[in-house]
């Protein structure tokens, strides 16, 4: 993206309020920002179907907004969505198809005999309704902080899902749980026939929690993950590969587990959302307030926009930037408060 590149081009050290040093580039400005609409409530997912944005909401809702027009639907599911933290209604894909087909696909907690889980399931939208048609995975092991929850459709067509660890330090490791791992399958809920462990979803592991996947120009992925006691990382995930949680991470080595791109070192940046601009991997940070670009070179995030908000996803349209915030802490209790969509603008485009 031509505007993005100029703005790490030119970063400079330089403090920001509210940003862990480790991020603490400089905001370079030239970006302007609207609020479409602050009348969320733990916002999750971003996504768009032609000029109308869709947005997931933790409690079990879906918003959708256009020409500034803002309507909520209550997702109807077999188990009651449950939000307790950071569990409840989360990830939302949406394939090219769904003008004509109304079938999109979402990731939501629901509550066991044995506490906590997640299910990857089909919605349909008949203009009125979000309703349940049909459950591809069940019994994803939950957690009320760790959860993963982003999925989405890669360029092979098949469905992507992010799983959190759920605290369970053998689960990662091993390849028979679905804990702690990003799963691929196809959109009627089938195990690929090319998938690296036969007869399993599984397609990477050793995760903690991510949170973030996008897919380059060239088809790589990258998938952002929070570490513990900072050890953030951004990783390009290849299939079978083992990330090391919980035996290593940050920059720690082991033969056979594959290091990150970059880490936060003791810092934290809880990121989450992220997407490509173009050749810009774009990240949303939750304890970094704002959203930040991959600096390859560099080895580092460097900041486009920042402020006191927790970003939480973000959605590239044109030139512009749709980014959402949560600015409850999933530790916390009661309502999240202020939560926004905002569109930010490069100045003089």
């Amino acid at each position: 993206m031509r505007y993005l590149s100029a703005v790490i081009a030119c970063a400079a050290l330089a403090g920001l309020p509210g940003i862990p040093p480790a991020l603490a580039q400089a905001e370079s400005g030239g970006w302007s920002m609207e609020v479409i609409s602050d009348e969320l409530s733990y916002p999750w997912d971003i996504n768009r179907i032609g000029d109308m944005i869709v947005l997931t909401e933790a409690v079990g809702a879906i918003v959708t907004i256009e020409n500034g027009r803002l309507k909520r639907y209550p997702v109807e599911t077999s188990d009651p969505v449950v939000h307790d933290g950071g569990s409840g209604l989360l990830g939302m894909a949406i394939p090219d198809d769904f003008p004509t087909g109304g079938v999109a696909y979402l990731y939501h907690s629901y509550r066991t005999g044995s506490g906590l889980a997640n299910k990857v399931i089909q919605v349909r939208f008949d203009g009125q309704s979000w309703r349940e048609t049909a459950v591809l995975v069940e019994g994803i092991p939950g957690h009320r902080l760790y959860n993963g929850g982003r999925i989405a459709i890669g360029p092979d067509g098949h469905l992507y899902v992010t799983t959190g660890w759920t605290e369970n330090g053998a689960l990662p490791q091993d390849t028979g749980s679905l804990a702690g791992k990003i799963l691929r399958m196809t959109l009627g809920g089938r195990v690929p026939q090319d998938n690296p462990f036969p007869g399993s979803y599984v397609y990477s592991y050793g995760h903690r929690n991510p949170q973030g996947l996008a897919w380059s120009e060239t088809g790589e992925l990258y998938v952002a993950e929070h570490g513990q006691s900072g050890r953030d990382e951004i990783n390009l995930v290849r299939a079978g590969g083992n990330y090391g949680w919980p035996l290593v991470s940050g920059g720690e080595t082991r033969p056979g587990m594959q290091p990150p791109l970059i880490h936060s070192g003791n810092e934290t940046w809880a990121p989450s959302g992220a997407a490509f601009h173009g050749s810009d991997l774009l990240v949303t940070a939750l304890r970094g307030n704002g959203l930040y670009a991959l600096d390859r070179v560099a080895g580092a995030l460097k900041p486009i926009f920042a402020s006191q908000d927790r970003f939480r996803d973000v959605l590239p349209v044109g030139d512009d930037l749709y980014v959402i915030t949560t600015n409850r802490s999933p530790r916390a209790q009661g309502p999240s408060k202020g939560d926004r969509l905002m569109r930010l603008s490069r100045r003089g485009a």
